[in-house]
C-alpha cells in the first residue's frame, strides 16, 4: 500500500519552506543591509550544498539499504542549523547558519523521491499526484507570506521559515523504509550508465536549466518590489507559478503516455528561453510578467517530472539513490549556484534586463546539448 497522505505531508512542507524561504529571504538580507553580492552568495549556498551533500548521502543511503533514518536525521540538523539566524544578522554567523542548513536539508529530497517511486514500484504515473501536495505548500507559503509582510516586519520570514521545517521534522519521522527489491542479475554498473551519450545529455542540459533558474530565485521579488509591485503581487505572482505547475503535475501521466521524455524536455527549454527574456525586458507589463510565469509550469513542472523519471528509469534499482542524487547535485546544486552567483555580480553591474537574459541563454544552451546529445531512437524506451 502507497503511503500517500506521509508522502505528500512531506512534500507539503519541505516546498513550503522553499516557499517562505526562497522568495523572501533576499528581501529579508536586504532590509539588514546585505549587498547584492552577499544575497547572492548566502542564497547560492544552498545549490553549493546541493551539489556536494546529496551524493554523499546518497551513496550512504546505497550502502546502508536505508532511507528514511537519513531523511529524518537530514530534517532533525536542518531545523537546529536554521536556529543561527535567529541568534545574529552578521555575516558570518547567516553564512555559517546557511552552510550548516543547507548540508542536510539539501541530503533529504532526492532520497524522498527515490522512497517514493519504490512506494509507487510501476505506478510511476501517480508520482504527479502525490507531488503535487509540495506545489500546493509553496502556494500556502507563498501567498500567505506574501500577504503578512505586508503588516508585519520582514523578520517574519525566519520564524514562519522555522514552523515550515518543523512540520517538515514531523512528517519525516513518519515516512515509511521502502522495501527495495534485489537488483536484477547483470545489473549495469553506475560508471556505464553515466557513459552512455543520453544520459549526458541529460545531465549537462539540467545543469544549465538550474543556472538559467538562478535570477528568478534570488532576485525575482527584488525585481518585482523594485518594479513598483506590492509584496502582496509579489506572493500572488509565485503563486501563479506553482498553480501552473500544478496543472502540469496533474496532467503528467496523459503527457507521459502522449509525448515522449525527450520531447516533453524539449518544449520545457524553448518555454524557458521565452520566460526569461519576458521577466528581464518585460517588467512593466503585468500581463507580460502573468504570461512568463504560467510558462513556470513547462520550465520546472515539465521538466522536473520528465527529468526524474528518466534517471528513475535509466538507473536501475541498484543505483536509484545515486542517480537521483547526481541529478539533484548537477543540475538545482552546480548549476543553481553558477547560475545565483552570477547573477549577483551581473545585477549590480548590467541591470536585471541583462541578468535574466543570460537566464534565456543558458536556457538555450541546455536545449542545444540535450538535443545534440539524446539522439532519438524512434521506438526506443528511453525516449518514451
Amino acid at each position: 500500500m502507497i503511503p500517500y497522505w506521509r508522502l505528500s505531508g512531506y512534500y507539503f512542507f519541505y516546498f513550503a519552506f522553499i516557499g517562505a524561504f526562497s522568495p523572501y529571504f533576499s528581501l529579508y538580507l536586504q532590509s539588514i543591509g546585505s549587498s547584492a553580492a552577499q544575497i547572492a552568495m548566502l542564497m547560492s549556498l544552498m545549490s553549493v550544498m546541493r551539489m556536494l551533500a546529496p551524493t554523499m548521502w546518497g551513496w550512504l543511503a546505497d550502502r546502508l539499504g536505508v532511507r528514511a533514518p537519513i531523511v529524518r536525521l537530514s530534517a532533525l540538523l536542518s531545523l537546529i542549523g536554521f536556529t543561527g539566524f535567529l541568534v545574529s544578522d552578521t555575516y558570518a554567523v547567516l553564512f555559517l547558519s546557511m552552510v550548516f542548513l543547507a548540508f542536510f536539508w539539501s541530503a533529504a529530497l532526492p532520497l524522498v523521491e527515490t522512497l517514493t517511486f519504490a512506494h509507487l514500484g510501476d505506478r510511476v504515473g501517480r508520482y504527479g499526484n502525490i507531488r503535487v501536495w509540495g506545489s500546493v505548500g509553496f502556494i500556502v507559503a507563498v501567498l500567505g507570506l506574501g500577504y503578512l509582510l505586508d503588516g508585519l516586519p520582514v523578520r517574519a520570514v525566519l520564524w514562519i521559515s522555522l514552523a515550515t521545517l518543523a512540520g517538515i521534522l514531523f512528517c519525516a519521522m513518519t515516512i515509511p523504509e521502502a522495501r527495495t527489491p534485489p537488483a536484477p542479475e547483470g545489473h549495469v554498473a553506475l560508471g556505464e550508465i553515466l557513459s552512455l551519450p543520453h544520459v549526458r545529455a541529460l545531465f549537462a542540459a539540467c545543469f544549465f536549466m538550474s543556472a538559467a533558474h538562478g535570477a528568478l530565485y534570488v532576485f525575482y521579488s527584488v525585481h518585482l518590489v523594485a518594479s513598483g509591485y506590492s509584496k502582496s503581487l509579489v506572493g500572488w505572482m509565485w503563486t501563479l507559478g506553482v498553480v501552473a505547475e500544478i496543472c502540469v503535475f496533474m496532467g503528467m501521466p496523459q503527457l507521459l503516455r502522449t509525448y515522449s521524455l525527450r520531447n516533453i524536455l524539449i518544449f520545457s527549454f524553448v518555454a524557458a528561453v521565452l520566460r526569461f527574456a519576458l521577466i528581464g525586458w518585460g517588467a512593466e507589463s503585468l500581463g507580460l510578467l502573468l504570461f512568463a510565469q504560467v510558462l513556470h509550469g513547462a520550465t520546472f513542472g515539465a521538466y522536473h517530472s520528465a527529468a526524474v523519471a528518466a534517471v528513475n528509469r535509466w538507473f536501475g534499482v541498484r543505483h536509484q539513490a545515486r542517480g537521483q542524487a547526481l541529478y539533484g547535485s548537477i543540475s538545482f546544486g552546480a548549476g543553481g549556484m553558477i547560475g545565483g552567483v552570477i547573477s549577483g555580480y551581473t545585477w549590480e553591474r548590467v541591470g536585471p534586463e541583462w541578468t535574466y537574459s543570460l537566464g534565456s541563454l543558458f536556457a538555450f544552451l541546455g536545449l542545444l546539448v540535450l538535443v545534440g546529445g539524446w539522439q532519438q531512437r524512434g521506438s526506443a524506451r528511453d525516449d518514451r
